[in-house]
């Protein structure tokens, strides 16, 4: 069966217009004999269908959405899937008036679900940016404190401990290399670096270990 064909202008619902229904039993078994002709893909029965059933349909789909928006492209795919389900109905399990409004409703409110999930996602999305903004910010405050707190640590240093512990720790040199730039014995700068870095892990409130 293919795309549902829908009178007048088409993609969107038509609220001003729609048939005069006659008595209410006679109705009801016009839109049996319609609702079968759809089955067999008659579209001259789908949009009269469409033509009579629509303001009801997308009264339902409006009440629910509250949106005209979203109730307009609810409402056409209730008809797209009305047109691919005429096949299925049957009259004996209820009108196909009832039949439509709870394909409608149904519909209008898992739009109303998918709606709000992207809300939802997108304010969560939005506090995730902010949060991980925040930490940003923070890792960068804590990293400056923590840069202040070795320099205020190296000033308790000699000044043998601190240079022997800057070669090392920031110039990359050996532990040989250092005794020979500071024309010290390497037992000497081995001695220094040990007890600085002692004194450093206590002035950063370290347990000297």
């Amino acid at each position: 069966m293919g795309a549902a064909p829908l009178s007048g202008s088409g993609a969107q619902p038509r609220p001003e217009h729609g048939g005069e229904l006659p008595a209410h039993d006679l109705a009801a078994a016009h839109l049996v004999d319609l609702m079968a002709r759809c089955g067999t893909a008659d579209q001259a029965a789908f949009a009269e269908l469409y033509d009579l059933t629509m303001r009801r349909v997308y009264g339902i789909v409006l009440k629910v959405l509250r949106s005209l928006e979203h109730a307009q492209e609810v409402t056409q795919e209730v008809y797209v899937e009305v047109w691919k389900q005429a096949a299925t109905y049957k009259p004996e399990k209820g009108s196909v008036i009832a039949w439509m409004a709870t394909m409608a409703h149904r519909r209008a409110v898992d739009r109303v679900r998918s709606v709000s999930s992207e809300v939802a996602r997108d304010q969560r999305y939005a506090f995730i940016d902010l949060d991980r903004e925040s930490d940003e910010v923070w890792d960068s405050v804590a990293q400056q404190h923590e840069v202040d707190r070795v320099r205020e640590a190296l000033g308790t240093l000699t000044q043998i401990q601190r240079q022997a512990i800057q070669l090392a720790y920031y110039d990359g040199l050996t532990q040989s290399q250092i005794a020979t730039a500071l024309n010290l014995p390497l037992g000497t700068v081995k001695t220094r670096i040990r007890d600085g870095l002692k004194r450093l892990r206590d002035a950063l409130g370290g347990d000297g270990s």
